[in-house]
């Protein structure tokens, strides 16, 4: 069984069980007992959605309001032509044959990786690879685009990729404790709008089930989906 923090402990015990209206409830995530570095705000959602159908996942990518406070590694497998450019948009690493060789023989480290559908014949070998990871390119979420430049830009200042679990459940980063309120909650907002926006024709009956946020040491607190 899993020990839990005198931290943590305590905060749960501070923690309300009802759902908050957006506002209170990013209030009450901030109010927790604070720790030695600035956690990551989560938002996580619990869909109405049966995972197992195709034509019910709920896939994408979202360029938040503010931000989620963190850059992250990108990586562009694009025409050698457009290494320097990609390069110079925030790509760490970018090109074709050498680039998927690297990632092939294991190199990771990386958050993102986007494609150019001109050498998608090439990258698409790495869905091995890649695919355990949740970095394998793909048209659904933005990551395969002719415009590989702007996407490297855009995915490198927090662009943030989600899809739903097999649980129904979606997630995603929303930016991080040391935002103001007003912030966060904006962020929050653009999020579920969002989700809302994509609910799948075929689902029937309640869309969005339950909404929670939390920070990264935090006990959740669930949202009012009608506020939000």
């Amino acid at each position: 069984m899993r020990t839990r923090s005198k931290r943590y402990t305590a905060d749960a015990q501070k923690a309300v069980k009802e759902a908050l209206p957006l506002t209170e409830a990013v209030k009450k995530v901030k109010s927790f007992a604070s720790t030695k570095f600035d956690q990551s705000v989560e938002c996580v959602m619990h869909l109405g959605i049966d995972p197992k159908q195709a034509d019910q996942m709920v896939r994408g990518a979202i360029s938040l309001p503010h931000g989620i406070g963190k850059a992250r590694k990108v990586i562009a497998f694009c025409e050698d032509s457009d290494a320097e450019a990609a390069k110079a948009a925030g790509a760490i690493e970018a090109g074709c044959d050498e680039l998927v060789a690297k990632v092939a023989d294991g190199w990771l480290d990386f958050d993102v990786a986007i494609a150019s559908p001109k050498v998608m014949g090439k990258a698409g070998k790495l869905g091995r690879v890649l695919g355990p990871q949740g970095k394998m390119p793909s048209p659904k979420n933005g990551t395969v685009t002719p415009d590989v430049v702007n996407a490297v830009k855009e995915f490198a200042a927090g662009k943030v990729e989600f899809r739903n679990d097999s649980g129904g459940n979606i997630h995603a980063v929303v930016g991080k404790l040391s935002f103001d309120d007003k912030k966060l909650e904006e962020n929050i907002h653009a999020f579920i709008a969002n989700i809302n926006k994509m609910k799948p024709s075929a689902v029937k009956g309640t869309y969005v089930k339950k909404i929670c946020i939390s920070a990264t040491m935090s006990p959740g607190v669930a949202v009012d989906a009608a506020t939000a």
